[in-house]
């Protein structure tokens, strides 16, 4: 029994030991990335900060890429857990949107243990305005749209690859919850509670902003496209609207 919890006192041990060279390896880097650029950073700089040797970098990043991104993943992942607990009662929507904001308001001791979270908005800043890290995080994007889509078709009993629904309706909600993250980025203020409140306002408005017409906030008819206004006709869904243009034969 004692011989068992030594071993086990040694490997949690060891693991809080590889947890901390981990996050300091982490914040290391993303302060050198925001402060002197990503591009011009280097691994070598990285490990000497922390006075660890480049295996050691490579043995928690296969990269320097996978490091800038490592917070962006977290959250991520989180989300993706906070989905797949939700209500089987809950709509398609309800379960994203409810998910987000559990995300948002459970992984803020998580990520402010790893970095401050004025850092976490320098790094979304830095990975938005670095091309190179911007193409590598779009493309987790889509990877990640993917696989919601084909969780909330899973969850509706459905064929993604035959019912467009579930994708077109990840697609405006991850286009939602992007637009949110870039407002944050750019404001002052770099609380949690702050990208939470604007993701949560944004969501909000997906509905009416798809439905409604903007000027009057009546809903749309039925087969018309919203926003024929002024007395002109509606258009019929599927129909584009060419009245004033001339016809070809008289161009």
């Amino acid at each position: 029994m004692i011989a068992g919890q030594q071993a086990a006192r040694s490997t949690g041990l060891r693991e809080r030991k590889k947890r901390r060279t981990r996050d300091a390896l982490l914040h290391t880097a993303l302060d050198l990335f925001t402060t002197q650029g990503y591009e011009e950073t280097t691994v070598d700089e990285i490990v000497d900060a922390v006075e660890v040797s480049q295996r050691t970098f490579f043995r928690y990043f296969a990269s320097k890429e996978e490091a800038a991104l490592a917070i962006q993943e977290m959250v991520e992942s989180r989300f993706l857990a906070e989905l797949l607990r939700r209500p089987a009662e809950e709509t398609p929507f309800e379960a994203l949107r409810g998910a987000v904001l559990c995300a948002w308001s459970s992984i803020g001791e998580a990520i402010e243990a790893i970095v401050p979270v004025e850092l976490h908005m320098r790094t979304y800043r830095m990975i938005e305005s670095t091309p190179s890290l911007l193409a590598a995080h779009l493309r987790r994007s889509c990877h990640m749209e993917n696989q919601v889509a084909r969780l909330i078709a899973r969850r509706e009993g459905l064929d993604v690859d035959e019912d467009p629904r579930p994708r077109v309706a990840v697609a405006a909600f991850c286009g939602v919850l992007r637009v949110a993250g870039q407002l944050w980025g750019q404001g002052g203020d770099a609380g949690l509670d702050s990208l939470r409140a604007l993701t949560e306002t944004h969501l909000d408005q997906l509905g009416p902003a798809l439905a409604g017409d903007w000027r009057t906030g009546a809903e749309a008819g039925a087969g018309t496209v919203p926003g024929a206004r002024d007395g002109g006709q509606p258009t019929a869904t599927g129909q584009c609207a060419v009245a004033d243009r001339p016809a070809a034969h008289d161009r």
